[in-house]
C-alpha cells in the first residue's frame, strides 16, 4: 500500500487547519534528468529540510527531492509539540543504557528544542514558539512518579525548567476533571508545525539547496557515489540522507523492518473567544496526557482548541475524523461539547519497538537514515538534519551516539507487523480505560 496516496491527493496537502493559510514554496520543480551534486536527501520534512540547511550551510551542493509537497508529511500535520529529551524518559533510558548514555541522550534531547528555537527566531520562518508542556496525569497512581521524577531531573540532571504540579495545580492550569497532577515544562514548547517547515525551506533554498516537489524516490543504488532515481531523474551524489520516516515504503527493507507507520488524527474547532479559551487552557501551552495512546492538545494563535489523539486499526484513515476525535475531546473538556469543528486530518507517523530514533548508515558508509521519532519528532527529528550534516561534514559524534541505540525489527516481518501492533495497541487501549 502507498501511503503517499492513500488517503491524500497526488500533489496537495492535507485538509488541515495548517494548510488552510499557507504560502506554497516557490521554484520547487519535479527533478528531471541526469544530474549530479554533493548529497541528495529524500524527504521534504523536518529531518531533510534541515539536512539540507545545514548541509548548504557548510558549502555543499544539495538536491532534495520530496514526493508530495514540502511539509505534506508528519511533520506538518502533527500536535507542534516540541518537547525536551527522547520519547523515553530517564529512568527508563537510565535501566536501558546505564547513567552515562542516558545522560549524553537527554543532552541530545535538549538540543533538539533549542535547536527549532534558534531556527523559529529566523524571518523566513513564520511561525513562533510558544514556551510551555505540561504533562498530564489521566490516573491517580502515577502522580506519585511524576513528583519523583521532577525532584530528580531538578538535582541530578541539574534541569530547573520542569516543576511538579498536583491536582489543583493542574486543575488551574488545564481546566479539566480528566488529570489528577502532573508535570510543567517552562522550557518545552509548541509551534505551528507547518509554518515552520516552510520556514525551513525558504532557509533551505536561500542558503543554495535545490528542491524539487512530486519526485518521488524509486530506488537507490549504493556504491562510493551513490545513484538515486525517480521516474524522470537520475541524480549521482556523494551521499545520500534518507529522512522519510513513515512514508519509507520499499525503498529500504532494513528501515522498513524497523520504522513502522501507523496513524494519528487532529481535529482544529473554531475559533474560541477569550473567555471560553481560559476556560479550557489558562495559559498558551500545549498538554499531552499519559494515556498509551497519547491525548494532546494546545490552541492555535487564533484562538482554535488543536486536540490529536486516538488510533486506527487500518492504513486508511476514518470516514468520520472528526466524530472520531470528538469524543476524547469532549471526555476532557465537557464545556466544548457545542464547539464546532473546522477542520479534521489524519497523519502518518514512523514509531519504532523501543520508541527512540533509528539512525543507520548503509551502503558504502554514505547513505544515512535517520526516522523513527515516535511522536517527538518536530524536535529530534529538525536536530538530527544538524546532526546528519555534521556526519558528512566527518563530526559523527552526535551521529555515533544516536546510531549505537539498539532499533530491534518488528516482529512477523511486513506481513505480520501491523496486526500484531493491532493486538498491542488493543491491549494498551483496554489498559488505558481500566
Amino acid at each position: 500500500m502507498n501511503l503517499l496516496s492513500v488517503n491524500d491527493k497526488e500533489g496537495t496537502y492535507p485538509p488541515s487547519f495548517y494548510a488552510s493559510n499557507i504560502t506554497a514554496i516557490a521554484d520547487c520543480d519535479a527533478v528531471q534528468g541526469d544530474l549530479n551534486c554533493d548529497v541528495c536527501v529524500i524527504g521534504g520534512g523536518f529531518t531533510g529540510l534541515s539536512t539540507a540547511l545545514h548541509l548548504a550551510q557548510k558549502g555543499y551542493s544539495v538536491r532534495l527531492l520530496e514526493a508530495q509537497r514540502i511539509g505534506f508529511g508528519a511533520s506538518g500535520r502533527n500536535g507542534g509539540q516540541v518537547g525536551q529529551g527522547q520519547r523515553v524518559d530517564q529512568d527508563e533510558l537510565e535501566d536501558m543504557f546505564g547513567e552515562d548514555r542516558a545522560r549524553a541522550l537527554w543532552e541530545i534531547g535538549m538540543q533538539a528544542v533549542e535547536c527549532v528555537r534558534d531556527l523559529s527566531q529566523s524571518d523566513l520562518v513564520h511561525a513562533d514558539f510558544h514556551p510551555g508542556i505540561a504533562h498530564a496525569d489521566h490516573r491517580a497512581r502515577y502522580v506519585p512518579h511524576s513528583r519523583d521524577y521532577v525532584e530528580k531531573m531538578n538535582t541530578k540532571y541539574g534541569y530547573e525548567h520542569i516543576s511538579f504540579l498536583d491536582k489543583q495545580e493542574m486543575q488551574e492550569l488545564v481546566q479539566s476533571q480528566a488529570y489528577h497532577g502532573g508535570s510543567f515544562d517552562t522550557r518545552s514548547g509548541h509551534i505551528d508545525p507547518l509554518q515552520f517547515a516552510l520556514g525551513l525551506a525558504r532557509m533551505a533554498q536561500k542558503a543554495g539547496v535545490k528542491l524539487h516537489e512530486n519526485s518521488h524516490v524509486r530506488s537507490i543504488q549504493h556504491g562510493p557515489t551513490a545513484v538515486v532515481k525517480t521516474d524522470a531523474a537520475r541524480i549521482s551524489a556523494k551521499y545520500v540522507v534518507m529522512a522519510c520516516n513513515g512514508y519509507i515504503g520499499n525503498l529500504d527493507a532494513d528501515v522498513t523492518r524497523r520504522v513502522m507507520p501507523i496513524n494519528n488524527y487532529i481535529v482544529a474547532t473554531e475559533p474560541l473567544s477569550d473567555a471560553d479559551r481560559a476556560k479550557v487552557l489558562a495559559k498558551n501551552i500545549a498538554v499531552a496526557d499519559t494515556k498509551f495512546v497519547v491525548n494532546y492538545f494546545r490552541f492555535s494563535d487564533d484562538n482554535r482548541m488543536l486536540f490529536g489523539g486516538t488510533e486506527s486499526y487500518s492504513y486508511k484513515f476514518p470516514k468520520d475524523i472528526a466524530a472520531q476525535v470528538r469524543k476524547p475531546m469532549t471526555d476532557i473538556f465537557p464545556q466544548l461539547q457545542d464547539a464546532k469543528i473546522d477542520y479534521a486530518w489524519g497523519g502518518t507517523l514512523g514509531i519504532t519497538m523501543n520508541r527512540l530514533p533509528h539512525y543507520a548508515r548503509y551502503g558504502a558508509g554514505n547513505v544515512l537514515s535517520m526516522s523513527g521519532f515516535s511522536g517527538q519528532g518536530v524536535a529530534l527529528g529538525t536536530l538530527s538534519g544538524q546532526i546528519a550534516a555534521e556526519a558528512i561534514a566527518g563530526q559523527a559524534e552526535r551521529f555515533d551516539i544516536m546510531s549505537q541505540i539498539p532499533s530491534p525489527k518488528f516482529p512477523g516481518g511486513t506481513l505480520m507487523r501491523q496486526p500484531l501492533l493491532i493486538l498491542a495497541m488493543l491491549w494498551f487501549s483496554m489498559r488505558d480505560k481500566l
